[in-house]
Formats: C-alpha cells, structure tokens, sequence
C-alpha cells in the first residue's frame, strides 16, 4: 500500500490520475529487491526494465578502456531509473545499473509499459514529462560541466541532492564529478 502511494504522489505531479487508474498501473508493475552492489543491469545485456526507486540508491556507470568505473548518473528514492537506448532499442548496453544500498524498485518491462499506455492513455503523457525533465536534467549537467569550476559542480550537486554525499562512495562521486577522489578530498574539507 506504501508503494502505491508513493508512485501515486510521484506520478500525480505529471498528470492527474485517478484510483483505478493508478489501481491499473500498480498492477503492471512488479517489486524487486536488490541487495547492496547487486548489479539490476549487467554491461552486454540487454535492459528490459525501467525502474522506479521507492528505496534505496542505485548508479548507471560503464568501464572505459582503461578499466576505469565512469559513473554516469545516480537514482535515489522516487526516480526512474534504465538504460534508456538499450531499453528502446532493444540493444545491448555498455553501461551497468548497480544498487549502491538495499534498493527497492517497481520494475516495469517494455511489453507492459506499452500495454499501459493504452489501458491508460494519459501515463504516456506522464512519461513524456518525465523523460523531458530527464533530459534537461542531463542538458543542465552537460552545461554545468562545461561552464564550471570542479568546486562548482560538487556545489551544485550538494545543493540539488541533500544527504547524498553521505550515501555514496567518495571515488563515485568523484568520478561523476569527472575529477580525483583526492580532488574531491580537498573539495569537501573546504565546505
């Protein structure tokens, strides 16, 4: 019952449902726990979920040619999370989702999200503002990256998500940030 009306608060900021509709919804959708560094997506699979965090915390990151982790983007409580090109084009991913805690998800495969989108038209409409956002958010990074200083971004990302750094490892969030963990060391003894 929780889980629904977390879904139904999150998805009544985009359109207004009704209980059936969201009673319709729920039921396409399915819960899955994942332990702490279970990975949701593995590199060379193809992504067949989007997910909802209603707890927990994930990262969607690759590995360069180097080895090296990239962490691309975090999902906390109350965001959806997926590889969107391989979940779409129905592609292997390059990229790994892993859950950085106990993470819970309402998980929704590509087939059931199209079947809702008929039996309830206006999550569609949901969707579209949701990726929108989704893409100015990414929009927002990008530019955020190119206009400002390392100190700036780690500003900016404690600014837009309070409590975060406590929940993730320093060489992760260093590797969003696109800087050295021992950068971002010196970064969070100035703050």
């Amino acid at each position: 019952m929780v889980m629904k009306t977390q879904l139904k608060i999150y998805l009544n900021k985009y359109v207004q449902f009704t209980e059936q509709e969201i009673e319709v919804i729920f039921n396409h959708l399915s819960v899955e726990n994942f332990k702490k560094k279970e990975l949701l997506l593995q590199q060379n699979a193809v992504c067949k979920h989007r997910y909802f965090i209603i707890e927990g915390l994930v990262r969607l990151f690759y590995v360069d040619a180097n080895g090296a982790e990239k962490t691309v983007l975090f999902g906390i409580e109350n965001w959806w999370i997926t590889n969107l090109e391989s979940f779409i084009k129905e592609i292997p991913s390059e990229k790994i989702i892993q859950a950085l805690e106990n993470t819970v998800v309402l998980s929704i495969t590509k087939e059931e999200l199209e079947k809702l989108y008929l039996l309830v038209p206006k999550l569609e409409r949901a969707f579209r503002k949701i990726t929108e956002n989704m893409l100015i958010s990414i929009q927002r990074k990008d530019e955020v990256y190119m206009k400002k200083s390392s100190k700036k971004r780690y500003e900016n990302l404690i600014k837009q998500i309070p409590n975060f750094i406590n929940r993730v490892p320093q060489y992760m969030i260093a590797s969003y940030l696109g800087i050295s963990p021992e950068y971002l060391s010196e970064l969070r003894k100035d703050s």
